[in-house]
């Protein structure tokens, strides 16, 4: 099974869509060969789970949930989204769909609920492969999605038929007093397997194995134990160094989907007619957006992001059908559009450019003035020089331009913790991501900006980074860093005009500073005039100096 799974996903992946859909179609392949679901893919599926919502947890910003942009739009979403998609299947179902006819209003709501979500996993993959990760528009879809997820995880906590023991509000209590130590956990155990496995620890263990043994959702569980870790500073590190392992196990639950039944023809019907309703879906999505101020840019990018069926819709099917609300069809029917609904979404975000310039006019009437804050245009037309990258390398040359060439600069970095440090150490500094086209069309420069310096973490990013500034700014020079010499070389060959080594230059700079601070500059032990760089040969050229 694993086996043909690697396969489908394999061919899914070359169709440039997500693996899931390979595994999906995998799980249906199989069970038409008479496989069924084993103990070992429940146990796959089930961590799985745990560690997606451990994930959201870990993500929860209070700060990015509280707006209204955010809730409201979620919220007010899927309020519509149940209430339209629950219609139109009593509606099919009172004309002799086959899969339809029959449903209640409770059943049709339930199913409503279903295809309210938008996919995590899509929309993750669809960011980063266009560079809006950190963007407003990215941002802001991410902060719907996890409303949305949290909406299912309180689905899921309630659809148990079980009531939890007396001790459940104590273990909800035991869970939340122990931050301190979790966070204190999270700091000593490094950046190796055992930091891996801590995120495992707290996912699976505490948070799901907790809930579970005083009757409580294990899936409510894993989320809190990831809202226990949410604020400690290493906690996107753990998201991120858990995510592929995420990503494998939940092969385990989209095989089991497909595992369970091949889809009746009537699931495909469904999936068609739901397909018809996801340009409804991103229409409302873009309406409710500008409704709460977001410029129509934004408010596209964001829309389209989130215009699909869910994973997250696909575990409530479960959930309902494992608490008698809905039967294997209905799920099984729901994985099928979910699937189909990724192809319509990546074509879709393919071409959202295309889409903004050719009605860009005629969507700019649905924007409501003032945009937010987060959504302006920013003003950088006193400076002469920008800092691309924030960290030790971008603050020390943001310093050195000010301090011995008096020219006024701004840095941009895409972390806001970043952005409050450098704020109280009287640095100017911006939000943004430079890889971003939505951030580049909201900035505004000076014509004759002299000096970019590009100096984030990433090779890739660098060079991206090069293409925009020589697309928005192509007079300005550019200065960038590099980590190994093959980097230096296609820095320059992208058109960096100073390109550094980042590891050479601080080995020069430690080797000059601890030969003068043992041997004084210019002079080494055996007499040689030459171990001080450039200012020991220029030194060394006047025979009268005895240092």
């Amino acid at each position: 099974m694993i086996v043909v799974a690697f396969g489908f996903g394999l061919a899914a992946s070359r169709l440039r869509l997500p693996p899931l859909v390979g595994y999906l179609v995998a799980g249906f392949v199989l069970h038409a060969f008479g496989f069924e679901v084993t103990a070992g893919i429940e146990a796959l599926s089930d961590i799985g789970v745990y560690l997606l919502l451990f994930g959201i947890g870990l993500k929860l910003n209070v700060g990015i949930l509280a707006r209204r942009a955010v809730w409201g739009t979620a919220t007010i979403h899927m309020l519509v989204t149940v209430v339209v998609v629950g219609g139109v299947l009593l509606t099919v179902g009172a004309i002799g769909l086959p899969l339809a006819t029959g449903l209640d209003l409770g059943h049709a709501a339930i199913l409503g609920f279903a295809f309210s979500f938008s996919s995590t996993v899509l929309a993750v993959k669809l960011l980063e492969e266009m560079n809006e990760s950190g963007s407003l528009a990215g941002r802001t879809a991410v902060g719907v999605l996890i409303i949305q997820d949290v909406f299912a995880v309180g689905f899921l906590a309630f659809s148990a038929h079980e009531l939890p023991t007396v001790w459940a509000i104590p273990m909800i209590l035991i869970v939340v007093s122990l931050r301190p130590a979790f966070g204190w956990l999270v700091s000593r155990s490094g950046h190796g397997e055992l930091f891996v496995f801590l995120g495992f620890m707290l996912a699976v263990g505490i948070g799901a194995g907790g809930f579970g043994l005083v009757g409580l959702k294990p899936e409510l569980g894993a989320l809190l134990a990831g809202v226990a870790v949410s604020t400690h500073p290493r906690a996107g590190e753990m998201a991120d160094r858990l995510l592929d392992f995420k990503d494998l196990l939940l092969v385990g639950f989209f095989l089991s989907i497909g595992l369970a039944g091949t889809p009746p023809l009537g699931a495909y019907v469904i999936a068609a007619l739901m397909l018809l309703l996801i340009p409804l879906k991103g229409a409302l999505f873009f309406v409710l957006f500008t409704r709460f101020r977001l410029r129509a840019r934004t408010a596209l990018y964001s829309s389209l992001t989130l215009s699909s069926y869910s994973e997250f819709g696909l575990i409530v099917a479960s959930a309902s059908m494992t608490a008698g609300y809905l039967d294997q069809e209905w799920v099984s029917a729901i994985a099928v559009c979910v699937a189909a609904s990724f192809v319509v979404a990546s074509v879709g975000n393919a071409s959202r450019f295309k889409l903004y310039g050719a009605y860009s006019h005629q969507l700019a009437r649905m924007e409501r003035h003032p945009p937010l804050s987060d959504d302006a245009v920013v003003d950088c037309e006193y400076a002469r020089a920008v800092v691309f990258g924030m960290g030790r390398v971008g603050a020390g040359a943001y310093d050195e331009i000010i301090e011995r060439w008096h020219v006024a600069v701004v840095g941009v970095d895409r972390r806001e913790r970043s952005v409050v440090s450098h704020a109280e150490q009287g640095r100017n500094v911006i939000r943004g991501d430079a890889l971003d086209r939505d951030f580049w069309e909201r900035l505004r420069f000076r014509r004759d900006v002299e000096l970019i310096v590009i100096a984030t973490d990433n090779h890739a990013s660098n060079l991206k980074c090069v293409e925009r500034v020589k697309e928005y700014l192509p007079e300005a020079r550019i200065a960038a860093i590099a980590r190994y010499p093959d980097q230096v070389v296609e820095l320059r060959d992208a058109g960096v005009d100073v390109a550094r080594n980042l590891y050479e230059e601080a080995g020069q700079g430690l080797a000059d500073d601890a030969v003068i601070t043992v041997w004084g500059s210019g002079i080494d032990p055996g007499g040689s005039s030459e171990v001080g760089g450039r200012d020991a040969e220029e030194d060394s050229q006047d025979p009268s100096d005895d240092r």
